[in-house]
């Protein structure tokens, strides 16, 4: 007979890792049912993830290229801001109303409650994944050479999923007891684009308060790897993958912490 003891608990952040594991099946349809859902009804399907970015980029290039004229390669610099940040900012929106949708089944079966917002995550990197087919269509148009740098990406695309995945934990629960931060985060999302570096270039923000609004967005340290490693063709020192690291794994630490310690309780509040 197994006999349960409620003081001999794993700390919750262990057992909602286990948990994640015993349940990945469930992850891998909540993925596939979001992929599936997203595409089901678009007349262009797949290909609107690739569309999206660029004609965003499009609209950007025009607008901004008058205003940053001696920008170099400046559609390849806007479209890599841009795809990190859609991943990042449509991902962690999407994750807090998903904590909604997957109410009903707290209070009824035991489920992970980190599958929701890990399977939305997980959405928006295949996305993200997809969104490199047009971003190498502007490499190859306006001639950047790709060198062997770039084979580094998918560790850039495992601390961006760290750090979009951190973020989305923390805000799936603050939502859970104050609904209004919903509403509110566009306006934050609106405010934290245009103070990164996603359209304007680098030595704009540099010159802002001697680059302080660089230094303190965390943003920027995982975006800035992305450039270094597609635009600039470098390798990056290890001070800059330690800085990504950090800032990345930092905020899943954090936001896995809060989330499962007041998981127990989601069931009463949404």
């Amino acid at each position: 007979m197994t006999i349960y003891d409620s003081a001999k608990r794993k700390h919750p952040a262990i057992e909602e890792l286990l948990s994640l594991y015993q349940y990945r099946d469930l992850i891998f349809q909540l993925v596939r049912r979001d992929l599936v859902a997203r595409y089901k009804r678009s007349v262009l399907g797949i290909a609107w993830t690739m569309l999206n970015p660029l004609g965003t980029m499009l609209i950007m290039v025009v607008v901004f290229n008058h205003v940053f004229p001696g920008t170099e390669n400046f559609a390849a610099y806007v479209l890599t801001g841009l795809i990190s940040w859609m991943m990042f900012s449509q991902s962690t929106s999407v994750a807090m109303s998903s904590m909604v949708w997957g109410s009903a089944l707290f209070k009824q079966i035991y489920l992970p409650r980190t599958a929701f917002v890990l399977s939305t995550i997980l959405s928006a990197m295949v996305n993200f994944v997809l969104s490199l087919v047009p971003l190498l269509f502007i490499l190859i148009i306006t001639r950047v050479p790709l060198r062997p740098s770039i084979i580094l990406v998918p560790f850039f695309m495992i601390l961006l999923l760290a750090f979009s995945l951190g973020v989305a934990l923390l805000l799936s629960t603050i939502t859970v007891f104050f609904p209004d931060v919903a509403d509110f985060y566009p306006v934050v999302l609106t405010a934290w684009m245009y103070l990164s570096p996603i359209i304007m270039p680098l030595e704009f923000y540099r010159e802002i308060l001697n680059g302080i609004l660089l230094y303190v967005n965390p943003f920027y340290y995982v975006m800035n790897l992305f450039r270094l490693l597609v635009l600039d063709g470098v390798f990056p020192h290890l001070r800059t993958w330690a800085a990504a690291s950090v800032v990345s794994f930092g905020v899943l630490v954090i936001g896995w912490i809060v989330f499962c310690k007041k998981a127990d309780t989601f069931a009463y509040h949404v």
